[in-house]
């Protein structure tokens, strides 16, 4: 089973998650994650824990925050995951303090320091294996700087791809390449 974790103020039902749930089918769930992150983390360990109590093999796929989120998740479980423009210290990157609006959907929330503490405490200092993972990146991430996914991962498997933007357009023209990754037995 294949978990896709959106970004930051997305959600499951986002055109990312879209395409992943129209290649993938049944293979993959694309859960609406809180934007604190402790709910977040708490809901994606409960559905991981699902599948491996059923003896089913898990995959992460992380866009963004997602990615982030994947790191700290695939390390804890020892699964493989692919990144996408991963946000490496979404603590910094992404702290923007007071009221946001989802992106998806129109709904506004609350970020406050305490989320961005939390964000800290999923940070993983020493990978276990890196190569569990996949990063993909684009150079022209308006968003987040592709070098310090470069920096944090360096033995994973990077494929780094010029110009482009932080939402990967194209992703769709590597679900091939997430399928076979995610299915590999190394």
């Amino acid at each position: 089973m294949i978990i896709y974790i959106h970004g930051f103020g997305s959600n499951g039902h986002s055109g990312k998650a879209t395409l992943f749930r129209e290649y993938f089918e049944d293979e993959v769930v694309t859960p609406s994650l809180s934007y604190v992150p402790n709910l977040a983390i708490d809901t994606l360990e409960q559905i991981i824990e699902i599948f491996l109590q059923r003896d089913e093999k898990v995959g992460l796929v992380g866009s963004s925050l997602g990615g982030y989120y994947a790191i700290y998740l695939a390390n804890k479980y020892d699964l493989k995951a692919v990144l996408i423009n991963p946000a490496i210290y979404p603590y910094k990157t992404l702290n923007k303090i007071g009221m946001q609006m989802n992106y998806y959907d129109g709904s506004s929330f609350e970020v406050i320091e305490e989320h961005m503490n939390e964000l800290k405490a999923f940070e993983i200092e020493k990978l276990k294996n890196q190569e569990n993972f996949m990063v993909l990146l684009k150079t022209d991430d308006e968003v987040l700087d592709y070098n310090e996914a470069v920096e944090k991962l360096p033995q994973s498997e990077l494929i780094i791809e010029e110009g482009g933007n932080h939402s990967f357009e194209d992703i769709e023209s590597y679900f091939r390449k997430i399928s076979v990754f995610l299915e590999s037995k190394e």
